[in-house]
């Protein structure tokens, strides 16, 4: 196989420089199905990752990407034969395994997710690691009682990824949901999406109580820190919250009061190690009662493999809005 390119993050001097190399076969971490890329995305982890910002690899250099969907190329895994059309992410990529940011990846067979009818390539990587992740929430959410008539569902960093896909996969189910968001120019795309509501958050008190007036049928959370306590604050009895990001912050300032006296359940949701039963009946959901009709909507952006690097500064300071593909070719 001839050389391919890859957008590869290497520490120079103490610095973290991401750029276009050309590799082959031999130069990607090790593993039995290799995959020919045909689309990425672009998650708040990969921006981390290529900008320097966050410690997300734990090795040098490392081709960036959590994500990566094409087919089959050769597979020493009976599971897959050349042909299949494929998805992969999380699992290590961009962290310990070299990642979706090329044009071939080699990964192993474990992490591989067949696509199910009604999902290409385009569509797959259009949901991507956070379009998966908010399944995933809702998925979990579902399994411990989370119903509608609970009342609404709050999705805090409603205009990211994961919230984006969250309010319309919701609302989809017939949920009633408030979208939590600081920007103030986003309700018409918020309420395209399917939100019932928009609550902005910005300069709203968010009270100190144990226990606060209930506000929420549930929660789907992207932001951590004070909000996440909030949230907890503000269940109602045997309501859901989806523990899933931490962009306000990792700490979590509460009391058992809302455990103990309201039956209130916090679901950790992490994407990146997931049991592959419970990966594909998640990506069989996203092909059936999850199969979202405006995911063009939520799909602000598509860039080439050379254009990553001239975008992720949105992720960074807050401003991007929807999800971004990436066309390996």
């Amino acid at each position: 196989m001839e050389s391919f390119r890859a957008l590869r993050v290497h520490q120079i001097d103490g610095r973290i420089v991401a750029r276009l190399d050309q590799l082959t076969l031999d130069d990607l971490s090790p593993g039995n199905v290799v995959i020919r890329g045909e689309y990425s995305s672009i998650n708040y982890k990969d921006a981390l990752a290529t900008t320097g910002k966050g410690r997300i690899l734990r090795r040098f250099p490392l081709v960036a990407g959590v994500d990566i969907a094409g087919t089959v190329v050769s597979s020493a895994d009976a599971r897959f034969k050349p042909g299949d059309v494929v998805a992969v992410h999380g699992c290590g990529q961009s962290e310990t395994h070299d990642g979706g940011f090329a044009e071939y990846a080699r990964v192993p067979g474990d992490w591989v997710n067949k696509l199910p009818a009604g999902i290409d390539t385009r569509t797959a990587m259009g949901l991507g690691t956070a379009g998966f992740t908010a399944a995933l929430a809702i998925h979990r959410m579902e399994q411990n009682g989370q119903t509608p008539e609970l009342g609404p569902i709050a999705v805090t960093g409603a205009t990211g990824g994961v919230g984006s896909v969250a309010i319309a996969l919701l609302a989809g189910l017939g949920f009633k949901v408030t979208a939590v968001t600081s920007k103030a120019t986003a309700d018409d795309y918020l309420k395209g999406l399917g939100a019932s509501e928009i609550f902005h958050l910005k300069g709203k008190e968010l009270g100190t109580k144990p226990l606060e007036k209930t506000l929420w049928g549930g929660a789907v959370d992207n932001l951590g820190g004070a909000t996440l306590a909030w949230l907890t604050r503000t269940v109602v009895p045997y309501g859901n919250i989806a523990s899933i990001g931490l962009a306000q912050g990792p700490e979590l300032n509460t009391t058992v009061m809302p455990f103990i006296l309201r039956g209130v359940s916090l679901l950790g949701i992490n994407s990146v190690e997931v049991p592959g039963a419970l990966r594909a009946e998640v990506w069989r959901r996203l092909a059936g009662d999850l199969k979202l009709a405006n995911l063009d909507r939520i799909v602000s952006q598509e860039v080439p493999l050379e254009g990553i690097l001239d975008v992720v500064g949105g992720w960074v300071d807050g401003t991007i809005v929807g999800r971004c593909l990436v066309r390996l070719r």
